[in-house]
């Protein structure tokens, strides 16, 4: 491919990445949706790049394991693409207390760096946008742009397996420990962690189901599965929660919300933003209610269906709130 035949368009060229990430395969949606809207919007790859004319404007997905081995490493790839192209970026898995003291600091100077060489920035959440201030990366503008929720009908119940379920990729900090403590005060013997480890956390997972299976709670790791796999195995589930300590913006609260199901979520600010934006989608706890509300949502199957038709904010709005941002972010 030669530069030539790339053509700019009015939106940016869309970088996209390949492979199972769920920043990559997010990006990848919603640049479906936007050529969609707007069928002149070019998408690329990072490798494809380098044929891209200097000076065309490309917007980019950003979390640091996904452009590098390391955050430095990351910082460099992404610096390199900004100084050939106008950026802007849309960024995930801000940093935050759970990253650790040694993680915390190379992460913020990544994201620090991002900022830096990007024209526009848009988190998925008011929460993120506070935790970049926070977190010492960025207190200029941000657009927020949030996760967006695709109905997969019918959004009616099916019977449940008697298992509580937590959605996505096992790491420590996800809720799971929360989750299993509230099963077993719940009086419940089984839990299903619906995703697999992620990378370098099979050891902990496999912790964690010993650690179950002591306290009488069987586990069930679902492991990876495909959409319509997932979303039927994450139906049959008695009682979905969400119980991240720390959360930066959250794809599986997103998924429950649009297989039907209203999760059982521990109150902290996203949550609380997003009850806002979907009201009657979450059925939000405190911490220390998080086992009588599984307890009642066990009996109760009706708690955890929320009947919502449409779900607010889908994916068409997302892209239609890009392709406004786009078009008013500065040159």
């Amino acid at each position: 491919m030669t530069a030539s035949a790339i053509p700019d368009a009015t939106a940016p060229v869309l970088l996209v990445h390949p492979g199972p990430h769920g920043v990559a395969a997010y990006a990848r949606e919603i640049a479906a949706e936007v050529v969609r809207q707007h069928p002149a919007t070019r998408q690329c790859t990072l490798d494809a790049l380098a044929a891209l004319r200097s000076g065309t404007p490309v917007h980019a997905h950003v979390t640091d394991r996904l452009w590098g081995a390391s955050p430095e490493e990351a910082a460099r790839v992404v610096v390199s693409v900004a100084q050939r192209h106008p950026l802007t970026v849309t960024l995930h898995d801000v940093p935050q207390a759970s990253d650790g003291e040694r993680n915390r600091p190379r992460r913020q100077a990544f994201y620090r760096a991002v900022v830096g060489s990007a024209r526009a920035v848009a988190v998925n959440s008011a929460h993120e946008r506070d935790l970049l201030r926070e977190e010492g990366v960025w207190n200029g503008p941000v657009a927020i742009v949030p996760l967006p929720v695709e109905s997969v009908a019918p959004s009616a119940s099916v019977p449940h397996d008697d298992a509580v379920g937590v959605l996505g990729f096992f790491y420590p900090g996800k809720g799971h420990d929360e989750a299993l403590a509230a099963t077993v005060t719940a009086g419940l013997n089984r839990m299903t962690v619906l995703g697999r480890a992620s990378d370098g956390h099979a050891a902990d997972l496999e912790t964690f189901v010993r650690r179950a299976a002591d306290a009488g709670v069987a586990v069930e790791v679902a492991g990876w599965l495909d959409e319509a796999e997932m979303v039927e195995r994450a139906r049959r589930v008695a009682v979905p929660v969400i119980a991240h300590r720390h959360v930066s913006a959250s794809g599986s609260l997103a998924s429950w919300i649009g297989w039907g199901r209203r999760p059982v979520a521990v109150r902290n600010r996203y949550v609380d933003e997003m009850a806002e934006l979907r009201p009657g989608a979450l059925l939000v706890v405190e911490p220390a209610d998080l086992a009588a509300e599984v307890a009642t949502a066990r009996d109760d199957q009706s708690r955890t269906w929320h009947g919502l038709d449409p779900v607010p904010f889908g994916r068409a709005d997302a892209a239609r709130v890009y392709l406004r941002w786009w078009a008013e972010a500065p040159r």
